[in-house]
């Protein structure tokens, strides 16, 4: 029974969709643990991109049991469109996505919370999706949030509703003079969509644990990244959840001995979406080059992400946390045809050298990457299907990346499609 976590190493955006995508195909349980549709995972099948938000990325595969799991907060509106978009493009999906009833659920104030609390920061601005996602988290730890399972039981979604709409409602227009939410048009519309999802709810956690009593392979999909943790990320610029690995026992209802393997995903750059410190950022032209190339814009928000050079500091950081046990290296094609490449082995810090990612923005801020430059390529490589085969420059530059974190490579991708990527090692 093999339990396999993929993670994102970095601020998110590394391409773990399509990291899930590959390894999916010998998975029997896909498994999405965090997060909400705040998050997005691109892959590409066969010229057609598809964005996925709520869905695990496995739902690509036919046959793949698909899983949202309890530590996520759920927009039930989005999900629906999110399973339509997919139907419309012939994917078969209600049979195969279960929903935990012990996740929560996004409410439309959430949504008007994110936004307004977002503005009234004004300069100090986190830079939020404003999905939602952080006031619904906030209502979990409250013990006030309204679960799956209270929205299919009628008597026990309009009981919350009202007691929860009396005091956001209170908060929204006292605090914030913004106009409140009626009970009614809200009631409608959310039973209407428990209609439609009631058939998938159900205990996924022991779906997971059956699963792994019968010798099935499952997959452990993560969103965000290592460092949107809510507890070891750059915070305040994080995520309200644990995209690491040690969520996945939480977000789906599993104990750690059913983890096997961790593959951190990483791409051969580094890059970030909203504001905080950034210590190996490009703002030039090599910075635009590699967005450009990169198509460095996010999935959900369509915003453009700031790209620097690959920040092995973070690295090292992320393998420690999550217990990486391989790393899968993406978008190695972004970074053809630049002369030379360079990788952050440290950070200089009033005039001493550190190697630890630290904990204070404050510290990080002033921090100064020192970089070790390696030669580039410009060979095209978007069609090479084995790792000798790769640019001698590209294979050096791999190699030392493999070198400085002390972790074996497991996965390579030249490009964003299904044929453009290989294994080096086989962890699933």
């Amino acid at each position: 029974m093999p339990g396999v976590v993929v993670v994102g190493a970095q601020w998110g955006d590394e391409g773990k969709g399509r990291i899930v995508d590959y390894l999916a195909r010998r998975a029997d349980i896909v498994v999405r643990y965090q997060g909400g549709n705040n998050a997005g995972h691109t892959v590409e099948v066969e010229n057609v991109r598809y964005k996925l938000h709520l869905v695990p990325s496995g739902i690509l595969h036919p046959g793949k049991i698909c899983i949202i799991g309890n530590g996520m907060v759920i927009d039930p509106l989005a999900l629906i469109d999110e399973i339509k978009y997919l139907e419309n493009n012939g994917i078969d999906v209600r049979p195969r996505l279960k929903v935990s009833d012990r996740a929560h659920v996004i409410m439309p104030y959430h949504k008007l919370l994110d936004e307004l609390v977002e503005e009234k920061k004004g300069q100090y601005q986190l830079g939020t999706t404003r999905r939602g996602i952080g006031p619904a988290y906030v209502d979990k730890a409250e013990r006030i949030g309204i679960r799956m399972c209270d929205l299919l039981d009628p008597e026990t979604f309009e009981e919350k509703l009202s007691l929860n709409l009396e005091e956001k409602n209170r908060l929204l227009e006292k605090i914030y003079g913004a106009q409140g939410f009626e009970k009614g048009p809200i009631l409608e519309s959310y039973l209407k969509a428990a209609e439609e999802l009631k058939e998938m709810v159900c205990d996924t956690s022991l779906i997971i644990h059956q699963g792994a009593k019968a010798g099935k392979s499952i997959l452990y999909e993560g969103a965000q990244g290592t460092f949107l943790d809510v507890d070891l990320g750059t915070y305040p610029y994080v995520t309200s959840s644990h995209p690491i690995a040690g969520g996945v026992c939480i977000g789906a209802g599993i104990g750690p001995t059913m983890i096997d393997k961790v593959v951190g995903v990483v791409k051969a750059y580094t890059t970030r979406v909203g504001k905080g410190p950034f210590p190996a950022e490009l703002s030039d032209a090599t910075g635009d080059y590699i967005r450009e190339r990169g198509f460095e814009y996010g999935t959900t928000t369509g915003r453009p992400r700031r790209c620097g050079w690959l920040d092995a500091v973070m690295l090292k950081f992320a393998v420690r946390v999550n217990g990486i046990t391989h790393l899968a290296i993406t978008k190695l094609d972004t970074l053809g045809g630049l002369e030379k490449v360079k990788i952050c082995t440290a950070y200089e810090y009033n005039g001493q050298i550190i190697d630890e990612f630290p904990a204070s923005l404050k510290i990080l801020e002033k921090c100064r990457p020192i970089y070790e430059e390696l030669p580039g390529w410009d060979e095209d490589i978007s069609n090479i299907t084995e790792y000798n085969r790769l640019p001698a420059n590209l294979l050096r530059f791999v190699e030392r990346i493999r070198e400085i974190v002390g972790v074996e490579i497991c996965f390579i991708s030249v490009g964003p499609k299904r044929s453009q990527g290989f294994e080096l090692i086989k962890v699933l």
